[in-house]
């Protein structure tokens, strides 16, 4: 997808993004919601992963860039789940967000998930998107309510790629439906 908000572009990630990519990634606070930060190896599979499934489906989580300077503020997109997260939940995309921390409290996750969203009912025809984040998330969840997305606690999960006994492998679960369907 390639869309542009008020602050910010949208874009494919590319080859060019991944040392910003390893170190917002990497980063200790961005990552306090995940069972590690992410290591080179980790953003290289996490780009090979993007690559593959906007081949395959035509999008997947991108960069947000600001428009200001053209930093990198983070990715912000959708994805599709694979089997074991479609199991846990029972849904099909998620939607969600990583953001360089001198962004936070802008309102740049949601007006680029916002985005997002307009993107997957007009053009994709998704009929639902979710969000998934660990129980003890708060601004996450914030972000998803600002868009509208309402908490399904009967579909709250344990993470399959979370290991037992993990303080982050419960997880929330948030649903927004296509408002032009």
């Amino acid at each position: 997808m390639r869309a542009e908000t008020e602050r910010l572009t949208l874009r494919p990630l590319e080859q060019r993004d991944r040392a910003d990519l390893e170190r917002i990634m990497g980063d200790e606070q961005v990552r306090r919601f995940f069972p590690t930060r992410a290591s080179s190896e980790d953003v290289d599979r996490f780009l090979n992963r993007v690559w593959q499934e906007e081949a395959d489906y035509g999008f997947c989580f991108g960069a947000a860039e600001w428009k200001a300077n053209g930093r990198l503020a983070g990715i912000i997109g959708m994805a599709r789940f694979d089997e074991p997260l479609r199991a846990a939940t029972g849904a099909e995309v998620e939607i969600g967000w990583q953001l360089d921390p001198a962004f936070w409290g802008q309102g740049v996750a949601p007006e680029g998930a916002q985005a997002w969203l307009d993107y997957g009912w007009r053009e994709l025809g998704l009929r639902e998107v979710v969000a998934i984040t660990a129980v003890p998330n708060r601004p996450s969840q914030r972000v998803m309510e600002k868009l509208g997305m309402v908490r399904d606690e009967a579909r709250d999960f344990d993470h399959p790629r979370v290991p037992e006994g993990h303080a982050l492998r419960r997880h929330v679960l948030y649903r927004i439906g296509n408002p032009l369907v």
